[in-house]
């Protein structure tokens, strides 16, 4: 059974830098494709960034794509996201997803939480000062 445990999350003042990191259990790291959403209260889950099976490719959304880095380390099972220049709106809970990537490519960088088998349970980042 796949288990996904991130963390890393904690509170920061405006423009700090935290990292993330998400371990992957239970499957074979480096056949999932891998994704992080936040949630903010009162507001949907939305998707932050993904990656492929092999780290080469990423996609992020618009609003972090200067700012946060995602990327992997196949020989530890985890994927790591690097938030810079952090800003209040930032706050949200984070979460890990994984997706086994079937594609046969390495092109696969899913989006939208509908697309993702697994979730973390995930990890508090607070912005303030």
């Amino acid at each position: 059974q796949v288990q996904l445990v991130e963390s890393g999350g904690r509170w920061v003042q405006p423009g700090n830098s935290l990292r993330l990191s998400c371990v992957l259990s239970g499957g074979t790291f480096s056949t999932y494709a891998m994704g992080w959403f936040r949630q903010a209260p009162g507001k949907e889950r939305e998707f932050v960034a993904s990656v492929t099976r092999s780290g080469y490719y990423a996609d992020y959304t618009q609003p972090v794509k200067d700012r946060f880095t995602i990327y992997r380390d196949n020989a530890k099972n985890t994927v790591y996201l690097r938030l810079d220049s952090l800003k209040p709106e930032d706050t949200a809970v984070y979460y890990c997803a994984a997706v086994l990537d079937e594609t046969g490519s390495d092109y696969y960088t899913p989006n939208m939480p509908a697309q993702f088998r697994h979730w973390g349970q995930g990890t508090q980042v607070t912005v303030s000062s």
